[in-house]
């Protein structure tokens, strides 16, 4: 039986004018991405000797590139509700590579992601420059990951990270791992940590499969971008911040994932009936 990762949206041909049009984007988009981390770099060589692992102007620098990015992609952003403002880390449903660029548009956040990205080029250097935490597969450096997550959070760094594990055709929210959540009950940061959930959906431009902005499986990232970038009519994506949850509030670490997953599974249902 085929189930949904195997399907593929169905899509449109690129005319000659949607392939002048994407690598009018394309050229405009390398421009501000990498002209945007050259001036990150530099300002971080500064910040790193007088600031250590806080790092109080470079994810400024992030989130205007993010958001001039996602003009230059043709994605409209709507935001609802405000990102928190208590320590803590935020988790979202993932759709898309495109979440990375729509999440630090709207907050000045560090991803966590698997340790493969780092190796993935240009996006490899992007995330590593801005500060990702990046987590290996391996249960036998589960301990030492654990660790690096709790000192990255008693930083004040905010973390984000997807706790379906993989990303999605954008149509549903996928159960959630707990694993990542348990550095949250260790050492008595359950008492002063709070994590926010946010909902993430996106909505196709005009005339364009539901399952447009969707990239998971086997799918090629370039083909991807090319696609998004040939697209004249605009999408939108809707970025709805639910209020804090108190890790304090929760038996255990399944107990958290599961209030989160809720949360974020009823605000993708109720986008998708709006």
């Amino acid at each position: 039986m085929t189930g949904w990762r195997d399907a593929r949206p169905k899509l449109r041909r690129i005319s000659p004018l949607g392939w002048g049009l994407a690598l009018l984007r394309l050229s405009t988009f390398a421009i501000v991405t990498y002209g945007g981390l050259i001036l990150l770099l530099v300002l971080r060589l500064m910040e790193r000797p007088l600031c250590g692992l806080s790092r109080p102007v470079t994810p400024y620098v992030t989130q205007g590139v993010c958001k001039a990015g996602l003009v230059v992609l043709g994605l409209r952003l709507c935001q609802t509700g405000q990102p928190m403002t208590a320590r803590g880390a935020v988790v979202a449903n993932h759709t898309s590579w495109l979440d990375i660029f729509v999440l630090n548009a709207c907050d000045r956040v560090y991803f966590v992601s698997k340790a493969e990205v780092a190796r993935w080029p240009g996006i490899g250097w992007l995330a590593r420059a801005t500060g990702t935490l990046f987590i290996a597969r391996n249960g036998a450096e589960a301990k030492v990951q654990q660790q690096q997550f709790e000192t990255r959070l008693r930083a004040g760094h905010r973390l984000l990270f997807f706790p379906e594990g993989t990303s999605t055709d954008g149509l549903r929210v996928l159960p959630f791992k707990s694993t990542l959540f348990a550095a949250f009950f260790t050492h008595g940061m359950n008492h002063v940590m709070h994590i926010q959930p946010v909902t993430v959906s996106y909505i196709a431009p005009k005339d364009e499969d539901a399952r447009f902005y969707g990239w998971w499986g086997e799918m090629d990232f370039g083909r991807h971008l090319i696609r998004v970038l040939a697209t004249p009519k605009w999408g939108r994506v809707d970025v709805t911040y639910h209020p804090p949850v108190r890790v304090d509030d929760h038996a255990d670490r399944k107990a958290l994932a599961a209030d989160l997953e809720r949360t974020i599974r009823q605000g993708h249902n109720a986008g998708a009936q709006a």
